[in-house]
């Protein structure tokens, strides 16, 4: 009995490695491009990035570790009566209760795992991430300066530079136009043609100019007027303070504080949300009690369902746990019921069903055999053989001559693909719930607190599942090649099919050929469809989170680069506040200089600014005009109203739109961004979205190549080994790809390298490999 003992406990034990590491990875992967952007921007070392997934993940745990054990449990007992040994093991005497004991001790040992770590780990873990977040804000940020933008980030100034060139320690820029913003109502505006940059200490860096020239207005006199020149003079840049958000996901440091603080503030007045706090600490690992009440009866009472069945019904477990959670903590929060009965009301519902459940399993119930009944598998259509006298059964006999000649596509071929569609279909089916499951808790208590119709929300996650299949089928595909390779292996047919001469080169055609199929077909989705349905899911979001309706309209994007016309001056465009529905300006700054020397030679200011359709003209009131020759005004004129027909720009021209690049095709996006390069505005992060539109899909097909000889590598080890596999390689892909995203998204790389560095190296591996595979 302790041999049998042991081997279930094994069994259920491995699916529930398997499924932890599985949802932590779903969890974690969504902040993964925040918190390294963080890490990447404040040039943290690598003991700092290690120390932000440490510190990340027992808060995740909290979550996933019940998960685990459900799944365990489920998928385990779920392999036995699928290969009848449930069975087997019932006739030789083994009663149910039996099961229960056994499992017991793998759900007790999640318990005291998942209360260890959300009592004493997971605190601590948050403590010392919002001070890790702390000593990342204060230490020296990474800053490279992108040429013919205008930067905001330095406290005081905006800055613009023509050119920038690295240097060894230092970096040198030409032609620089900086404004220092400490008196709005008096700017300062300082152009030289060279500069020598050093970092210094704390966010600061040491600026040398040279050759360069100050002009200086006072508010109250128009009149004076104040232009000086310099061969050289030093100023230091402070970079301001970056609004980066916490590394984690917490709202508040409630997450941080000690079990006896969190008690302490309890019996405050105000102390509601400091007990939910404390009984979720309890609560969330008894979940793996509860949930193994449950799994035990739908697990030994699963028939042909096998895996899949079992994972289906975990994930609808694992709803409905979670969604009465929320619920029954929303209302907590807003005092309708105790603390205690708000966060404690899911468990004791779940152990009332699991007992239910139970009784039902010894004594043979029909609600058990009812649920266990529906038998939820993903099955590939199948089509009847055609008559003879069809178009099709033609076609069919000139496909089986091709069989017999050895073409394109074998009956093998068919067989490989039917294992690879049904598994890349129930993965992806499956990871796709389990995100609409974790979204939909993200915003339930914005859902009841908001009183949001359903339809609303069902409108919002129809709309938010195209990105998601988006962005998880290249996994999909990778564990899909992984376990269907690793099936054919493990069942010795691989050795079969290269007996009869065909080579694992020919055997993996097509499984690329459709991964290659998949990858176009994302390209081609994402350029089509999926910019409107993000757009949609955006919006729906700001409703549910009593967000107002939001434009997308920047008018408050104060400096623009006017129009570059050969052989004219360059001007640059300051305002204070710009409607864009009346086209109408409020004191409105235009600097006119020479291209070449970016040299002032005229400035112009006026109280307001408006378009007069009629003339197609700007019209300016109550303002002045100077023009300069080196450092000394040539001329000075006052105005009460004035058009100048040379500025070339239209009202639609200072009206550009704060998109987001995955609301947006290709095709959009590029032409979006040489509008705002035009403009003169920071185009960095969406030119890495740009390449990144393209590096993406064609991850699938490197996907595919990599998990082959992963999949021949790990032998006979069985499927899960495959997914255990899968989620190495895609958490590596991840965290390289998000690392080079950040770099380029703050200039520390070019946006082609960021994009693809990630492929080209993940190619050039599952090549290799591929290559070294013996066929």
């Amino acid at each position: 009995m302790r041999i049998l003992s042991r081997y279930i406990q094994g069994e259920v034990l491995s699916h529930a490695l398997i499924g932890g590491v599985l949802f932590t990875f779903i969890l974690f992967i969504r902040d993964l491009g925040h918190i390294l952007e963080i890490v990447v921007r404040n040039s943290a070392p690598l003991s700092s990035v290690f120390e932000v997934f440490l510190f990340t993940l027992p808060n995740t745990f909290t979550v996933t570790i019940p998960m685990a054990v459900l799944v365990g449990i489920l998928l385990g007992l779920s392999r036995l009566a699928a290969d009848s040994e449930i069975t087997a093991m019932r006739a030789s005497g083994v009663g149910e209760w039996k099961f229960v004991g056994i499992v017991s001790v793998i759900a007790i040992g999640g318990w005291l795992i998942g209360l260890g770590n959300s009592l004493y780990v997971a605190p601590r873990a948050a403590q010392a991430l919002l001070q890790l977040d702390d000593r990342l804000r204060n230490s020296q940020a990474s800053y490279e300066i992108q040429p013919r933008v205008f930067y905001e980030d330095f406290k005081n100034f905006v800055l613009y530079v023509e050119d920038v060139r690295a240097g060894s320690g230092a970096a040198n820029w030409r032609r620089i136009f900086m404004v220092d913003l400490s008196d709005p109502a008096n700017l300062k505006v300082t152009t030289a043609e060279s500069a020598t940059v050093v970092n210094s200490s704390d966010q600061e860096l040491e600026m040398r100019l040279r050759n360069g020239t100050e002009h200086e207005t006072q508010t109250n006199d128009s009149d004076a007027y104040r232009v000086s020149t310099f061969t050289s003079s030093d100023l230091p840049l402070q970079l301001a303070s970056q609004s980066t958000g916490h590394l984690g996901r917490m709202d508040t440091p409630i997450h941080a504080m000690s079990n006896h603080e969190l008690l302490a503030l309890g019996n405050a007045k105000e102390g509601r949300r400091y007990l939910i706090e404390f009984h979720q600490r309890l609560a969330y690992p008894a979940a793996c009690l509860v949930l193994m009440l449950i799994g035990v009866p739908l697990g030994l009472s699963s028939r042909r369902g096998g895996k899949s069945q079992g994972f289906v019904v975990t994930i609808i477990l694992v709803f409905l746990y979670y969604f009465l959670s929320s619920a029954f903590v929303a209302l907590g929060k807003d005092q309708k019921i105790p603390p205690f009965a708000a966060v404690w009301a899911a468990n004791f519902l779940f152990a009332i069903a699991g007992i239910v459940l139970l009784r039902q399993m010894s004594r043979g119930g029909k609600l058990l055999a009812a649920i266990t009944s529906i038998n939820i598998r993903i099955r590939l259509p199948r089509f009847k053989t055609p008559p003879a006298s069809h178009p099709l059964a033609t076609i069919r006999r000139r496909d089986r001559r091709n069989h017999q000649r050895g073409g394109f596509p074998l009956i093998l071929d068919d067989y490989i693909l039917s294992e690879f569609l049904r598994t890349f279909f129930m993965v992806l089916i499956s990871f796709v719930l389990l995100l609409l499951i974790f979204t939909f808790f993200e915003l339930l208590s914005d859902i009841l607190h908001n009183h949001i119709a359903l339809s609303i929300v069902g409108n919002y996650l129809m709309n938010l599942t195209p990105s998601m299949i988006y962005s998880i089928t290249p996994l999909s595909v990778l564990i899909a090649v992984l376990v269907s390779f690793g099936v054919l292996q493990r069942n010795s047919e691989l050795t079969a099919i290269k007996a009869t001469g065909i080579s694992l080169y020919r055997l993996v055609v097509p499984v690329l050929v459709i991964s290659a199929i998949i990858a176009a077909t994302l390209f081609v989705f994402d350029e089509l469809y999926l910019p409107q349905a993000n757009r949609r899911q955006e919006a729906l979001r700001n409703v549910i989170k009593g967000h107002p309706a939001q434009t997308f309209l920047r008018p408050d994007q104060k400096w623009i680069f006017g129009k570059q016309q050969p052989g004219k001056p360059g001007r640059i465009y300051y305002y204070q506040f710009f409607d864009p529905d009346q086209d109408h300006f409020a004191n409105l700054t235009i600097f006119e200089f020479n291209p070449e020397s970016l040299n002032l030679e005229r400035r112009i200011f006026a109280n307001s600014a408006h378009w007069e359709q009629q003339s197609q003209r700007w019209v300016f009131d109550n303002g002045w005009m100077r023009t300069f020759a080196g450092d000394s005004i040539s001329s000075y004129q006052k105005f009460d109203v004035k058009t100048l027909p040379e500025l070339p720009e239209l009202p639609s021209y200072f009206k550009k739109e704060n998109r987001q690049s995955q609301e947006m095709s290709f095709v959009e996006l590029d032409r979006y961004i040489r509008d705002l390069r035009q403009s003169g505005l920071d185009t960095m992060r969406l030119r890495v979205q740009l390449q990144h539109k393209i590096a993406y899909p064609l991850v699938t097909l490197i996907m595919a190549i990599l998990a082959v000889p992963f999949a021949l590598i790990m032998g006979r080890r069985g499927s899960l080994a495959g997914v255990g596999i899968a989620v190495g390689v895609a958490i590596c892909y991840w965290v390289m790809a998000g690392m080079f995203e950040a770099m380029g998204n703050v200039n520390l790389l070019p946006a082609v390298l960021a994009a693809w560095s990630p492929d080209l190296l993940f190619a050039l591996t599952g090549g290799y490999l591929l290559l070294r595979t013996p066929t």
